[in-house]
């Protein structure tokens, strides 16, 4: 549900104002969106082609196991696109502003790709280029894929006009920083740090109320070298403002140190792989 949900973003944010503006910053869809206009064809059709071609080349050279959920993705994509086309044809850009349109365009897909990248997912196309280099050659495969990323840019200022080019460019330079940030957005944890002298009824509150754990030992303060005890513990959001909230109430006189943190490994978290 949620990589279905999440492929549907994708087609979205690149059929209703990718595709119109002719931003082409990466990926098939933007080399899609830079055939369409030397060839008889539309972005979506291009994007169709390629992503089954690439689909292809995965096979041969990874095997069937490459990725179910990335042969999910690129066939509901693609299908998505077509069937798009078919039922909502856009003869034009959906605004006269194609700056709200560039950040939209820029947005929605990195959204989508964010919550793939954080299920273990992606979105084909161009990574299947990734998967394969990484596995056939020594290449650095980052430094590849923008190459062929910033290439396709260029070629839309000498297809387009500068405008386009130029509001591609940009497009590049920001979807790397939008994933990056939504992917930490989602990732985003709470790390608590409690020094109080009553430890038992807070830590009956993590464990009991908000299913989670905690590390607890003892402590003494510098100053008055009273006996403490450090409570750390580790909560979603939404958990970390319900024990704010009850440590406010119950035991007001305890500090409380909050961090955030998107790389969080281990048991009820992330795992290892």
């Amino acid at each position: 549900m949620i990589l279905t949900a999440a492929t549907l973003i994708l087609v979205a944010g690149v059929y209703v104002f990718k595709f119109p503006n002719n931003f082409s910053f990466g990926g098939v869809t933007g080399i899609a969106v830079v055939l369409s206009a030397i060839l008889p064809a539309t972005p979506a059709s291009i994007t169709f082609v390629i992503n089954m071609a690439l689909l292809f080349l995965g096979f041969i050279f990874l095997g069937t196991g490459f990725g179910l959920k990335t042969v999910y993705v690129s066939v509901l994509m693609s299908v998505g696109l077509s069937a798009a086309e078919v039922l909502f044809p856009m003869e034009h850009a959906l605004t006269g502003e194609p700056v709200l349109e560039l950040i939209y365009a820029i947005v929605l897909p990195a959204f989508s790709a964010a919550i793939m990248f954080n299920i273990g997912a992606s979105g084909g196309g161009t990574d299947i280029i990734a998967m394969i280099l990484k596995q056939h050659t020594k290449l650095n495969i980052g430094a590849a894929l923008f190459v062929v990323d910033l290439s396709i840019v260029l070629a839309s200022c000498l297809i387009f006009d500068a405008q386009t080019g130029l509001f591609s460019m940009c497009g590049l330079l920001a979807k790397s920083l939008v994933v990056d940030n939504v992917i930490e957005s989602i990732n985003l944890c709470k790390y608590f740090t409690i020094i109080c002298t009553d430890p038992e009824p807070i830590c009956a509150f993590i464990m009991n109320k908000l299913n989670r754990s905690a590390t607890v030992y003892k402590a003494e303060g510098a100053y008055e070298h009273n006996q403490k005890t450090i409570i750390i513990t580790i909560l979603k959001r939404s958990q970390a403002v319900e024990l704010r909230n009850y440590i406010r109430v119950h035991q007001p006189t305890a500090f409380i140190a909050i961090t955030n943190s998107s790389e969080i490994i281990g048991k009820g978290f992330r795992g290892f792989n």
